[in-house]
């Protein structure tokens, strides 16, 4: 490789990394247990979800554009991300950075093209059935859980029966994610962004036994995903991790009120959190 594209590949890096250090504390926390041969690859794959996340959320909308503008920004990030993987090379250097794992991992627009078609149905569908819920939820959620276990399995020999169970395991706990960040979000998605998740939930009217059924529903996603014990000692910890503050945030969330659930948000103290670090690092599972 020349020098000069070696260049390229640290700066695009260094500035993926900039962007999981800067948008979220716990996900940064996390990415710390993970080993040098796999840290990288997790923020890489972090930041192109982030800016694509940035791009139907709210980011570009503050800077006056209209849905036909966010729509195609939204379709040139994922065409240009699709060329970078193909050609090895892209000016945006997110992109850039997401391809050199992709290609690297061995994925490509099997888990891409879901996750954009989830991204689009943020810019056009508010209310959910069934169906398109766990498409949204694969596409936005359990796909990245993939890519990132794709960076965790690289270089290691693994059987076909493992690899599914793993493949399992991080869908899961991409699903439960999404779904604890739903049940956190419940109001601002409503109020602010106009978009009902859950299938025949109403804000409005939201009681405690939807809340319990949803939180049953979460932790049977978190009961599946803690087969991530099975990784290998490379992301191990940092799973543990990002498992023990997803079964915090449901656990908190239990204990709040249908009614309170609707007009705050449920947070993880950073006490909390750095015990949990603490616990995860030194192989530890949390206490009850």
């Amino acid at each position: 490789m020349s020098t000069r594209l070696k260049i390229y590949d640290r700066v695009a890096e260094d500035a993926a990394s900039i962007v999981i250090r800067s948008y979220s504390t716990s996900f940064s926390a996390a990415s710390r247990l993970l080993g040098v041969d796999v840290r990288q690859h997790v923020e890489n794959i972090y930041a192109l979800v982030r800016i694509a996340d940035e791009i139907v959320d709210g980011g570009a909308e503050e800077a006056g554009l209209d849905l036909v503008s966010v729509t195609r920004q939204l379709n040139e990030l994922e065409r240009e991300t699709e060329n970078a993987m193909d050609q090895g090379f892209s000016s945006n250097l997110i992109v850039h950075a997401f391809a050199l794992t992709a290609r690297e991992v061995s994925f490509g627009a099997e888990l891409t093209a879901p996750f954009f078609e989830s991204m689009r149905m943020d810019l056009s569908q508010k209310v959910h059935d069934q169906s398109s819920f766990e498409r949204y939820v694969y596409g936005s959620a359990e796909v990245v859980g993939l890519m990132c276990l794709c960076a965790f399995l690289h270089g290691h020999d693994v059987s076909d029966e493992q690899r599914a169970k793993l493949k399992h395991g991080a869908r899961a706990l991409g699903a439960a994610f999404q779904k604890v960040n739903f049940l956190r979000d419940l109001a601002d998605d409503f109020e602010t962004l106009g978009r009902s998740y859950f299938p025949g939930i109403d804000v409005a009217t939201f009681t405690e036994e939807e809340k319990i059924r949803l939180l049953d529903d979460l932790d049977n996603d978190l009961r599946d995903a803690a087969i991530g014990s099975e990784l290998p000692a490379s992301s191990k910890k940092a799973v543990a991790l990002a498992h023990a503050l997803f079964a915090q945030l449901s656990k908190r969330i239990r204990a709040t009120t249908a009614s309170e659930l609707v007009r705050t948000r449920v947070r993880v103290p950073n006490v909390v959190k750095l015990r949990l670090a603490a616990a995860a690092a030194i192989g530890v599972g949390p206490r009850k």
